[in-house]
């Protein structure tokens, strides 16, 4: 079950350095493609804090070397996580892309992601691959519960899958990018996604071929950069393909299902990730469009997968549940100082 989402004042609440206010508000989210699992329904939010960008190779190193956190990539599966398999393939590592030299069925996805013993997030090809010049990117190779562990010291949470729409949309009513409705604006990429043959080839028009820096396009009308394409965001919320409840109602600061479902794999419980990826194309995925959901298991990672934060706090100016009321004589109210 989803951990509970603090929306009362905390004592000691965390810093909101770098990270938008989310005024609250009721938004139409949902997929206008009319995916199956994300039909348009109405979501009424509390206001929040968000992680203006994607946690960053080096925010992330500054959390491992704080807590000598070790993430699922760079540990070893044991027999009961993966159970079946031959001792010799138990091996630390992650799932990385691989275009494929020939024309591929694109419902074959087998054909371009590999298990790399040795990736991580500190060697997102595999070995001998590193995080140097990509300080400013992405983290990747992050499972959820690496994500999960990192909001925990960051003094943060997971945004909920309502929080992560409504705000990626950015006030924008109904519209089928992030940014609008035409797919370019002034005639460029506004994300980092896939222009070319997919699989195969990348012609790079967006000006990157995997992860971009983490502000390496405008920001959306909120001020929150990357909530299209580069890599999908885990959110708190279990997955299940009815998981938004009855779609005729208003749904207040919803968490999510309380278990998760798949059909694709029934017997695999898994979380939401949302917001697409550098690998994201109309060909193939449609990701990167603000009402699209995917899933995995809670100890996948990927070179495509990282996260942002959230944090519940008072709004900018407001003052702390806490804070005493200034004296008669010590008022500035209404002087404009």
């Amino acid at each position: 079950m989803a951990a509970p989402v603090q929306r009362v004042p905390v004592k000691d609440p965390p810093s909101t350095r770098g990270m938008v206010w989310i005024p609250g508000g009721e938004a139409r989210l949902g997929s206008q493609e009319n995916v199956p699992d994300a039909p348009m329904h109405t979501v009424r939010v509390t206001g929040f804090w968000m992680d203006a960008v994607e946690v960053s190779n080096a925010e992330f190193e500054k959390f491992t070397k704080a807590t000598g956190y070790v993430t699922d990539a760079e540990r070893k599966p044991t027999p009961e996580e993966l159970p079946g398999v031959p001792a010799e393939l138990l091996v630390a590592g992650s799932l990385v892309f691989t275009p494929p030299p020939n024309a591929v069925d694109l419902r074959q996805f087998w054909a371009w992601w590999s298990y790399v013993p040795g990736a991580s997030w500190r060697h997102p090809k595999g070995p001998g691959s590193s995080t140097v010049g990509l300080a400013d990117h992405p983290v990747v190779h992050v499972s959820w519960r690496d994500a999960q562990a990192y909001a925990k010291w960051a003094k943060k949470r997971l945004p909920t899958e309502a929080e992560w729409e409504f705000a990626a949309r950015g006030g924008l009513d109904q519209q089928r990018y992030v940014w609008g409705a035409e797919p370019k604006v002034k005639g460029r990429w506004p994300a980092n996604i896939w222009q070319g043959e997919f699989p195969r080839t990348n012609t790079e028009e967006d000006g990157f071929v995997g992860t971009a820096p983490v502000r390496g396009y405008d920001p959306n009308a909120l001020g929150l950069y990357g909530m299209s394409g580069n890599v999908w965001e885990w959110c708190q919320d279990w997955y299940h393909p009815r998981g938004y409840g009855d779609p005729k109602a208003v749904q207040v600061d919803p968490l999510g299902p309380t278990t998760s479902y798949d059909p694709d794999e029934p017997g695999a419980k898994k979380r939401v990730m949302r917001g697409g990826s550098f690998l994201c194309s109309d060909v193939y995925c449609l990701g990167y469009l603000p009402g699209t959901r995917m899933k995995s298991t809670p100890d996948t990672s990927l070179c495509h997968t990282g996260f942002r934060c959230v944090v519940n706090a008072p709004a900018p100016g407001a003052k702390p549940a806490n804070a005493k009321p200034a004296s008669a004589g010590t008022s500035r109210a209404g002087t404009g100082k």
